[in-house]
């Protein structure tokens, strides 16, 4: 990509690593499992979107943990599933577009 430098990527060596370093962040999990629709939420500067794998999704006990904080992509009936890309663009979008710009260079 021409615009990697852009990016401020950061790994964690687990995910309870970054919930430690992000004590007060709120965590969302979408799952094709979960009731509450992801435009249902408001989102803030400093959430986290969490997915699972593609082909697996997140662990069930992640969502059982935390079904308050689960959000669902809706999609028909008949259709498997979003393939991962897509879900992240949807979820990312609409956070982005409910929190505020900062000013800045356009």
């Amino acid at each position: 990509m021409d615009y990697w430098k852009e990016c401020d990527v950061r790994i964690w060596p687990s995910f309870d690593a970054l919930k430690a370093v992000s004590p007060d962040a709120r965590f969302f999990y979408f799952s094709t499992k979960a009731s509450r629709l992801y435009w249902e939420q408001e989102f803030a500067a400093g959430d986290h979107l969490v997915f699972g794998r593609e082909t697996r999704g997140l662990p069930e006990s992640l969502l059982a943990a935390h079904p308050e904080s689960c959000l669902r992509i809706p999609m028909q009936e008949a259709a498997r599933s979003l393939n991962l890309a897509t879900s992240v663009g949807i979820a990312l979008y609409e956070a982005i577009r409910q929190i505020p710009r900062q000013p800045g260079p356009k």
